[in-house]
């Protein structure tokens, strides 16, 4: 998933899908434990769309903290 389709999201549902992420991830650790992963780039590839999603919500919240800041001066 790229950035940009993170930000077309609704909020409310950024949440979600990083809940969803963090369950595939733990699967897939799990599954790395027990049996050997035939795409192993797998992990990587989840825990990259982790950060990205992460990184939009900071984003959201630092840009929200701002304009609260911005009212706040007027």
């Amino acid at each position: 998933m790229k950035a940009t389709e993170i930000r077309e999201m609704r909020p409310d549902e950024w949440q979600g899908e990083l809940e969803n992420f963090e369950r595939q991830l733990f699967d897939l650790r799990t599954r790395a434990v027990t049996e050997k992963l035939e795409n192993t780039h797998l992990l990587r590839n989840i825990k990259r769309d982790i950060a990205r999603l992460k990184t939009v919500i900071r984003e959201s919240q630092s840009v929200r903290q701002a304009q609260d800041r911005l009212k706040g001066k007027k």
